[in-house]
């Protein structure tokens, strides 16, 4: 080791009873948690809408990554405890960690390989790498420096600054909540800007840039503060002994699996000949919470699809809150502040309330409790989605041709399709219902007064407007395939007229008795200029929701130039906007996040409760364990299931959660509670005690192994409790790392 592990700070400032050092760890974790939520509240919209994949595809790498992000912080518990430190390892791990939002904003900027300047990336090949090369460095440094950067903080209070020590928790618990939610609220704003250098797409390079900047700052500050910190050397990682210790065990019983070996207790006490009897009884405590973890993914499951399902579900609705307009990602931002409030309601009011009822609510009960909850969240979901999917377009699947007409005349139209189908046009406009669909080529006759017209061939899969001129000229063009992405309109115009027009906003020039190729616009009011090669020009305005597509008519009889001229502009609605409001997630994110509440903050709690004093960590890296495994269940879920429908996914997800949560409900009802401190006094005692009191310590041992929950509980005094609670603090005060 080098001095500066072991070394005292080179100078002790304490500001008001607390050190000063961590005003820099504190600031160091605010700007980190603000650069990792704000660079996932829009990554996978940028996996949606920049490298195109499609939904079940920016799912998968959405929820790889947040997998590797929680696999990470046992490596970096291990290199810190047993080799690096935990200064050291946070300031090479921060590095990086700002590599790689460095690589993520540069793998946004379309401008790199946009050879032809048309706004697309010519070469995806190079952003997929450089994102995933970005991706895979961002999991491995906020998950290398998890585990480090709070205990770092404990670090710096001597013995007797608990009370320090404590409320130094709170404040770093408030800076992740702060960094959480102001980047879920701003990041979005920053993808809904406009920026490039050849073209103007979604500016996800300041997205991403942003948050990149925010870890250079984190690293900075921390750096800063490097004279003022307690190094503490490393001590060994007990994760690495544990594991050893069972190793061993289990090798040894199979080198004793002859029936002539006497059988044991229990299947640890095989590593007896090699490892402290102590140490064994821990290790069984932590294997006995940890068998409970077992289960516990599949809520990780649920809770996570908040920033991928749930994320594109908002896409398809109407984020229009009066004079507020929030974008898809934003919605995140309902779950901190919905934590910010629920968790001094649980504590404060409904906790104290149930125990006044006298029911024996255990923190067991409570995470049954939780997964039921977050179960009612995705049904909430899926009825939801259910609303949604009967306001989305039915577009064309499988079939050979549809078609609708669309007549550029100033006398309405009678086409006659194959002599057998009759539709009516009206002038200008659109024949009503939806697209006639044809399974093979037809002959279609224009009837006005006693002309006749041409024939129409139908191509395989299309979805087609056919235009009608005056002259009765028959010219097809292309619809929407799919509904507008991000929430963005499709529109574009018909020019009616004999002469040459211009549109602004991106449409561009139109030939006579043409149509545009549709432009996309942002939600909101919407204003074109329509012009003639003349210089007259005719300005016209329309209000525009979430998701539309509209085809703007200008007929023969168009003026332009006069004061009325837009009122003769007819609109064709090709894809009706989004009509469910974004508001409509907020009971699903509700029960999400109370169910979070109800069981992370106790499952954390109970956990340590039941655990060795050493052994902290090691329960800490099993409950992170349990949501990258979360995340992997996504992966396996989806891809097995290929459900068509989302609501059904929705409900297979509850359903698997209701199924889990009553086998957790069944082996938590066989569990019986310990106080891991009265075994590890017992088992310090010497071993030459008197066989009496041996006789009598083994009597106790068994009654307290039979007793109820309630009743272990009852037998902690408050000093001993509120010596937990303090343990609790660093980890629990985490939970939205």
């Amino acid at each position: 080791m080098t001095d500066i592990d072991v070394k005292k700070p080179k100078r002790k400032v304490d500001v008001c009873g607390y050190p000063l050092s961590i005003f820099f760890i504190v600031v160091n974790e605010f700007c980190e948690r603000f650069s990792y939520y704000g660079m996932r509240a829009v990554l996978v919209l940028y996996f949606r809408y920049f490298l195109k994949w499609d939904d079940d595809l920016a799912t998968s790498i959405y929820h790889t990554f947040i997998a590797l992000c929680y696999l990470t912080p046992i490596l970096g518990a291990i290199v810190a405890d047993s080799w690096l430190g935990k200064f050291k390892t946070i300031v090479y791990l921060s590095i990086v960690y700002t590599v790689g939002q460095v690589v993520m904003a540069v793998s946004a900027i379309h401008d790199i390989t946009d050879t032809d300047r048309d706004g697309t990336p010519d070469n995806m090949t190079f952003h997929v790498a450089m994102s995933m090369v970005g991706l895979f460095l961002i999991a491995l440094g906020t998950g290398g420096i998890k585990p480090c950067v709070a205990a770092f903080g404990g670090d710096q209070f001597e013995d007797h600054q608990e009370k320090q020590r404590s409320t130094f928790f709170s404040i770093f618990y408030l800076s992740i909540n702060a960094g959480s939610l102001l980047s879920t609220v701003i990041t979005p704003i920053l993808r809904g800007q406009e920026c490039g250098i050849h073209s103007q797409q979604k500016c996800y390079p300041l997205a991403f840039g942003v948050p990149a900047a925010l870890m250079v700052v984190a690293l900075i500050v921390f750096i800063m503060g490097s004279g003022m910190y307690n190094k503490t050397a490393p001590k060994g990682n007990i994760m690495l002994e544990v594991c050893k210790c069972i190793g061993f065990a289990v090798k040894n019983r199979f080198r004793h699996r002859s029936k002539k070996f006497p059988k044991r207790e229990h299947w640890m006490d095989w590593a007896d000949e090699k490892y402290d009897k102590l140490l064994v009884a821990q290790v069984k405590m932590v294997l006995k919470v940890l068998f409970l973890y077992i289960p516990l993914p599949m809520f990780w499951t649920l809770f996570d699809q908040q920033g991928s399902r749930w994320t594109l579900q908002a896409t398809t609705m109407d984020g229009n809150f009066g004079i507020l307009t929030v974008q898809p990602d934003q919605m995140q931002t309902v779950n901190p502040i919905l934590i910010l409030a629920l968790v001094p309601i649980m504590d404060s009011l409904v906790y104290p309330l149930i125990k006044k009822c006298h029911l024996n609510f255990t923190p067991l009960k409570r995470m049954t409790v939780g997964m039921l909850i977050a179960a009612l969240a995705f049904v909430a979901a899926a009825l939801l989605q259910l609303q949604i999917d009967q306001t989305l377009p039915k577009l064309p699947q499988g079939v050979a041709g549809q078609v609708k007409f669309l007549n550029l005349d100033s006398a309405p139209l009678t086409l006659t399709i194959d002599g057998t189908i009759d539709v009516s046009v009206p002038a200008h406009q659109v024949n009503t219902g939806d697209y006639l669909t044809f399974d093979k080529s037809v002959r279609v006759v224009f009837n006005k007064n006693t002309s006749t017209g041409t024939g129409l061939t139908l191509m395989s899969q299309t979805r087609r407007t056919a235009l009608v001129s005056p002259t009765l000229d028959m010219n097809l063009v292309y619809d929407l395939s799919k509904k507008p992405d991000d929430g963005m309109n499709a529109i574009r115009f018909v020019n009616g007229l004999g002469s040459v027009l211009n549109v602004t906003l991106g449409v561009g020039d139109i030939a006579p008795l043409s149509v545009s190729n549709y432009s996309l616009v942002p939600q909101g009011k919407a204003e074109f200029t329509i012009m003639d090669s003349g210089g007259a020009s005719c300005l016209y305005s329309k209000e525009l929701g979430f998701g539309s597509a509209f085809t703007l008519v200008i007929p023969s009889t168009f003026t332009i130039g006069s004061p009325d001229c837009w009122q003769a502009i007819q609109v064709v609605e090709d894809i009706q906007p989004n009509t469910i409001h974004m508001g409509w997630q907020i009971p699903q994110y509700f029960l999400m996040t109370a169910g979070e509440v109800v069981f992370s903050v106790t499952g954390l709690e109970f956990s340590y409760s039941q655990a060795p004093s050493n052994m902290k960590s090691v329960l800490q890296a099993g409950w992170l364990f349990t949501v990258a495994v979360g995340n992997i269940i996504v992966l396996i879920v989806a891809e097995a299931a290929q459900l068509p429908d989302q609501w059904a996914e929705y409900i297979l997800f509850a359903s698997l959660l209701v199924v889990v949560c009553i086998v957790f409900a069944i082996m938590s009802y066989f569990y019986t509670y310990t106080d891991p401190a009265e075994i590890e006094a017992e088992l310090r005692q010497p071993e030459h005690e008197p066989e009496e009191k041996k006789k009598k310590r083994d009597q106790v041992e068994m009654e307290r192994k039979d007793s109820d929950c309630s009743k272990s509980s009852k037998g902690s005094d408050k000093k001993k409790k509120d010596s937990v609670v303090e343990q609790l603090n660093q980890e629990v005060k985490q939970s939205k790392m």
